[in-house]
């Protein structure tokens, strides 16, 4: 795996919930000291309300205009947007069971507490729709993702990791 660290000035970062987004994404920046743009964060406001979607729109927009930036987050309806800007794309294509069982410890661990990486009066939650998103999560959204990324290969820094033996590869090498 071939890394060119000067062309990785805007990275996103996509994969399921629980698959280690935030989590690499805080590792990336301690290894290149760009800094982390949670899109959860931009997202949601107070008590898990959802930003509309002209308002999301203009938001991310704004958000990669800064020069450099590691994105955490999975929106498909700002992919195309964060995609055109991103100069590095790392897609976590964990298998289901992994991120469920992430997604389960992650609830214990923050249950009714808000995580640093949402905004604030959000707290750790847990419901059926958001299980099914996560157990749906490879079949639904994570082909399309797979499939829009090797269209990218050629203009793009393209990491695509299946387990956490790769991440941390990549990790070393940066």
């Amino acid at each position: 795996m071939l890394i060119n660290k000067i062309n990785m000035k805007r990275i996103l970062i996509l994969g399921c919930c629980g698959a280690g987004k935030t989590t690499l994404a805080r590792k990336i920046e301690n290894a290149l000291k760009i800094e982390v743009i949670h899109l959860d964060k931009h997202y949601w406001k107070p008590n898990w309300v959802e930003s509309e979607q002209d308002e999301w729109k203009a938001k991310v927009k704004e958000l990669i205009q800064r020069d450099q930036w590691i994105m955490d987050g999975n929106y498909g309806s700002s992919l195309d947007i964060s995609l055109e800007r991103a100069d590095t794309v790392i897609f976590l294509n964990y298998p289901t069971h992994k991120c469920l069982y992430r997604v389960l410890k992650r609830t214990y661990d923050f249950y009714g507490k808000t995580r640093p990486d949402m905004p604030n009066n959000c707290p750790e939650r847990l419901d059926f729709p958001f299980l099914h998103y996560v157990a749906t999560y490879n079949i639904k959204r994570g082909k399309k993702i797979s499939k829009k990324l090797k269209s990218l290969k050629n203009t793009k820094n393209v990491f695509i990791f299946k387990n956490d033996a790769q991440t941390a590869s990549f990790l070393e090498k940066i």
